[in-house]
């Protein structure tokens, strides 16, 4: 047993002992898990069953985030070169790395039990980006905290291993094709849930969403016409051929009245402008000879019970990219 491990099964018998109880137990990890960059693990906090937090000190974001990890069966029990796919849950804009497990069944759900699910923090409004400032390229740098502070530290000390596929709602569904597209080859597949896949279409809606926290709105990619490449090399419909080699789903309402978690009457305009940028996105990867498995359900809003849904449609897609081999082995070892 991992030193970790070993502690907090102490704490665990301690508390019984004493008639304590303790949701949370906060644990320093012993030997600091690095990434190349001097990124590590600064403490390590268990707040459920099979669910683990990370507080990582961050060069690329200059200050300390989260990630939340949901833990496949045996996880607590690993050897060195125990790995496990990995599923990538991306939030939405305005929301945290809490969102997942705190607004869906993901906690419970059997096929994810052999699979290590990431759920990191983005920032309200990190758009997935290493933020231009202006050409600085200073914090926030999401991107580089994700796919390489994360993903080092997360496959070097707790079980993760090179099969990787990655979904995510709202502004996570662009930072899940945003990612796939710009980093060929690193997720398996991708899927996107009422997912801002076409921001440069939309720019002077998306504008003010930049700077939701504060920030000027243009530090993210800059203008739109002026540093339009920087917008284009985000932008998954700009980046479809990219995603040539990826499995792709993408899902979304129309924001019309009718959807079947919507009081009677309600419509939404962001869901349909969404919808719009996916349809378009779409037609794009096909355009391109890219494959993309699609549920454009009509009725519906922008709104969790469907983004929930919708994790349920893609996760055959998901697993079967992950080739999680379910019911033969319960991880694998490579």
């Amino acid at each position: 047993m991992k030193r970790s491990s070993a502690l907090r099964a102490a704490l665990a018998v301690g508390l019984v002992l004493g008639g304590l109880t303790a949701p949370q137990a906060a644990l320093a990890a012993p030997v600091p898990i690095r990434a190349a960059d001097g990124a590590y693990v600064a403490q390590e906090t268990v707040v459920g069953p099979r669910l683990v937090d990370l507080t990582i000190q961050s060069p690329a974001l200059d200050t300390t985030a989260n990630v939340r990890l949901l833990t496949p069966d045996g996880w607590e029990q690993r050897s060195r070169g125990d790995k496990w796919p990995v599923l990538y849950l991306l939030h939405g804009c305005c929301d945290s790395y809490l969102s997942w497990t705190r607004s869906t069944d993901v906690a419970s759900i059997p096929e994810l039990r052999d699979v290590l699910v990431v759920m990191p923090e983005a920032g309200a409004a990190g758009w997935y980006s290493d933020w231009w400032n202006g050409g600085r390229g200073d914090a926030p740098a999401w991107e580089t905290f994700h796919l390489r502070e994360v993903r080092q530290i997360i496959e070097r000390g707790y079980g993760a291993g090179p099969k990787r596929a990655v979904a995510g709602l709202s502004m996570g569904g662009f930072g899940a094709l945003s990612y796939a597209a710009r980093n060929p080859g690193m997720f398996r597949a991708a899927a996107s849930f009422s997912g801002v896949l076409h921001p440069l279409k939309d720019a002077s809606y998306w504008l003010p969403f930049f700077g939701r926290t504060g920030l000027d709105p243009y530090d993210l990619w800059g203008d739109p016409v002026a540093q339009r490449r920087i917008w284009e090399a985000h932008d998954p419909y700009h980046l479809a051929k990219r995603l040539r080699h990826t499995a792709l789903f993408v899902a979304s309402g129309d924001g019309t009245a009718g959807g079947p978690f919507d009081p009677p009457g309600v419509t939404n305009s962001l869901e349909a402008l969404i919808y719009q940028e996916n349809v378009d996105t779409v037609d794009r990867l096909r355009e391109a000879g890219v494959s993309v498995e699609t549920d454009f359900y009509g009725p519906g809003t922008h709104s969790w019970p469907y983004w929930q849904r919708e994790l349920h449609r893609a996760l055959p897609m998901l697993l079967d990219a992950l080739k999680t081999g379910r019911g033969v082995a319960g991880h694998s070892v490579e």
